[in-house]
């Protein structure tokens, strides 16, 4: 009886160890199947055009305001918002009876000089009479010729009449010019570049620039200015653009989107699947998988070509990415790859 019970002891020992390496063998096989599937995919680098889009608004050339130095009433405005203005042209007559005062007092003194100056030549009044006479004249000439320029008032710039403050019989109170012009053509442009830039840019490059308000026209303008420094604060230094203007499309106020091309750079380039964005951050990753492991890599976005992404670090050349699969997965975990 004690030999059987130890043979029934023996057989149970052999089934429970049986059973126990059936079940290891069991839960080595569900562990493996428990690993995640991801889809890879090889990136390359190649050459990617370096552009910047920039943003700013459109303004004139040149921006002249019209007015008299001191308050006097407005005798007329012969032109209206939109009329176009030659260099010269009278577009303003204020009051002009100071100015015919002065006209009547300039005469007097030009007729005393010439009385006092006859004298002299034959010796009747001394040198200092003389140079007297002729200071009172060349004050009241150059009085009457500051009159006359505030009197009628010229446009000093070829351009368009963008405001009219007052109308005719308004007294000029100094607040604001009776008329302001603009020169439009060419129209300019501000943008402001990053410090990185500052050595890849030069006086006439050309530079695309699209107006919201033409969405299918490009304009070509070029670099009529560099500012020589740089902004502590934002790191970036102005640009100012001239864009030629000679049908006028170009306005004063439009939104405009200057391209400028730095050249090209050879950039690992990546699909946007690939491409995660961290929850609560500005961060970028992308999985990389090697040697049956993801690894969880923070990258420097670029440009977006179409459905890819330009990468400036975080992935090397030939590196396997993940493109689909990528909820389950963390960093350094072991996962499966499918096609």
């Amino acid at each position: 009886m004690t030999n059987i019970f130890k043979l029934s002891v023996i057989f149970l020992v052999f089934v429970s160890a049986a059973c126990t390496g059936k079940k290891s063998e069991s839960d080595a096989v569900n562990q493996e199947d428990n690993r995640p599937i991801v889809k890879t995919m090889q990136v390359i680098s190649k050459p990617v055009n370096q552009t910047g889009e920039y943003t700013g608004t459109i303004e004139a050339k040149i921006k002249n305001n019209i007015a008299p130095q001191a308050p006097i009433r407005i005798a007329r405005i012969f032109v209206e918002i939109g009329d176009r203005v030659r260099k010269g042209q009278r577009v303003v007559q204020m009051d002009a009876a100071n100015l015919t005062q002065l006209e009547l007092q300039l005469n007097n003194h030009k007729t005393e000089f010439n009385r006092i100056d006859e004298l002299y030549k034959v010796g009747g009044i001394s040198k200092s009479e003389w140079d007297a006479a002729k200071t009172t004249l060349d004050i009241s000439a150059s009085t009457y010729k500051n009159m006359l320029e505030n009197t009628y008032l010229l446009s000093p710039i070829s351009g368009v009449i963008s405001a009219r403050n007052y109308d005719r019989g308004d007294l000029y109170n100094g607040s604001v010019p009776v008329l302001t012009v603009e020169q439009i053509n060419p129209a300019k442009l501000f943008i402001n570049l990053s410090e990185s830039h500052f050595s890849q840019v030069k006086l006439n490059d050309v530079i695309d620039v699209r107006l919201d308000v033409y969405p299918d026209e490009l304009f070509v303008g070029r670099i009529s200015l560099i500012y020589p420094t740089i902004d502590p604060t934002t790191r970036t230094f102005t640009v100012e653009v001239e864009i030629p203007n000679q049908e006028s499309k170009v306005r004063p106020g439009m939104y405009a989107r200057a391209i400028l091309n730095y050249g090209t750079d050879n950039r690992v380039v990546v699909p946007d699947l690939a491409v995660i964005k961290q929850v609560g951050s500005g961060d970028r990753y992308v999985y990389v998988y090697k040697d049956g492991r993801v690894y969880y890599n923070k990258v420097q976005l670029g440009q977006r070509l179409g459905s890819e992404y330009e990468l400036i670090s975080g992935v090397n050349n030939n590196d396997l990415v993940v493109v689909a699969g990528q909820s389950k997965l963390q960093d350094g975990i072991e996962v499966q790859i499918t096609q």
